[in-house]
């Protein structure tokens, strides 16, 4: 029998979140250099919003499912009791508020929230996947991870970026002494740096003891980021060198310049970020954000006792087939078929409540935040789980 899915959105039109998964689970995707259908079937759907260009209604009659108005009724299919076997949620795009951090106000752990009640209701619950951040609210994505194993159902979180193909293929083994980590990303605040930091952290949490936890976070931004010694060079132009999107005079005359060190950089970037990550065993981990210098998302970090610097590219396919989201699929997939995570919910928890810190520090000027509520503890998995052919 067909693990039976509800996909509960915000929207679902192209190029949308939704779309890009939904269709996957409908028509299948590329794997491993086949045409890979999943023995997935979709038997409903909830979307909380239906702009112009909508495709909710034309899917379920092409692929015969229906679309419910509340998100009970989409888990129970119409019925009474739980009719579903897994949980799709893609809470991201739409038109919703923002908070005072410039956070948008994506409903995830409302929907959560309502699956949990359907669970508790019901007497039955099944692995929920989560799409991007558990929520701009640490209690509310603390909440989240608490509810799944209170109630022992298998959760998943996150970003594409970290099951993407890596190039060079670099997987950091388990137990790596690193000394200080570095990532490079572009986009706006709230959805891009985001990205970012679960892909620095799929790295760094591979580190010898694993995760530790958060013990401060400090954002700063424009002229000051340049003039900071707290991160390293050496890494910055590493990252730089697994990028091939350099911008200014490459785009102009095809020219390969140090985008670093001949002072390009400063000029391409109107208003550099830089958030800085401090762990509880002491490792510095930064994040870059330079709209204008380069447009992919790098990664490097120099290792101890003399191993020196490694680095990659977190490769990110053009749309419209953009198929590093196939890559995200597969392991959602693989959560709805063994009812095992493929990796850590964690690693999300602890991205959501650094960014959501990191915003708060810089709403208070940039200000260095202590932040003793983010000791989350855990390691990586001991096998790979990026996209490696």
């Amino acid at each position: 029998m067909p693990v039976r899915v509800a996909i509960l959105t915000t929207i679902y039109r192209y190029l949308s979140h939704a779309q890009h998964m939904g269709d996957r689970f409908l028509i299948g995707y590329p794997l491993r250099g086949a045409w890979h259908k999943g023995d997935m079937k979709v038997v409903s759907l909830y979307v909380d919003q239906k702009p112009e260009g909508d495709q909710s209604q034309e899917r379920a009659k092409e692929f015969g499912f229906s679309v419910y108005p509340t998100i009970a009724e989409a888990l129970r299919c119409g019925g009474d009791k739980l009719a579903v076997d897994a949980v799709l949620i893609i809470a991201e795009h739409g038109n919703y508020p923002k908070n005072d951090l410039g956070q948008v106000l994506y409903p995830r752990y409302e929907f959560f929230k309502q699956c949990v009640d359907v669970f508790t209701a019901d007497g039955r619950s099944v692995p929920v996947y989560n799409d991007k951040h558990l929520s701009y609210s640490w209690e509310k994505a603390r909440w989240m991870v608490d509810q799944s194993k209170k109630m022992g159902f298998p959760m998943l979180a996150g970003s594409s970026l970290p099951v993407t193909w890596r190039l060079p293929n670099l997987e950091l083994p388990l137990g790596t002494e690193i000394e200080e980590a570095l990532m490079v990303g572009v986009g706006g605040s709230d959805p891009m740096d985001y990205h970012a930091l679960e892909a620095m952290q799929c790295m760094v949490e591979r580190r010898k003891g694993g995760e530790t936890g958060i013990k401060s976070v400090q954002l700063i931004d424009g002229e000051a980021v340049w003039n900071d010694r707290r991160w390293d060079r050496q890494l910055l132009v590493s990252a730089l060198s697994r990028s091939d999107t350099p911008q200014g005079l490459s785009v102009q005359d095809g020219r390969p310049q140090d985008l670093w060190g001949s002072g390009e950089m400063r000029k391409l970037v109107g208003n550099p970020a830089a958030y800085f990550i401090e762990r509880n065993d002491g490792l510095r981990t930064t994040l870059l954000m330079v709209n204008g210098a380069v447009r992919d998302y790098t990664f490097a970090a120099r290792l101890k006792k003399g191993k020196g610097i490694v680095s990659t590219q977190f490769f990110l396919t053009p749309t419209p087939n953009v198929t590093y989201s196939a890559c995200l699929v597969s392991k959602i997939e693989e959560l709805f078929t063994t009812g095992k995570a493929p990796y850590p919910v964690e690693r999300t928890l602890i991205v959501s409540g650094m960014l959501e810190s990191c915003l708060q520090s810089r709403k208070q000027g940039g200000k260095l935040l202590q932040t003793p509520h983010l000791a989350v503890r855990y390691t990586g998995t001991r096998t790979p789980q990026h996209a490696i052919d």
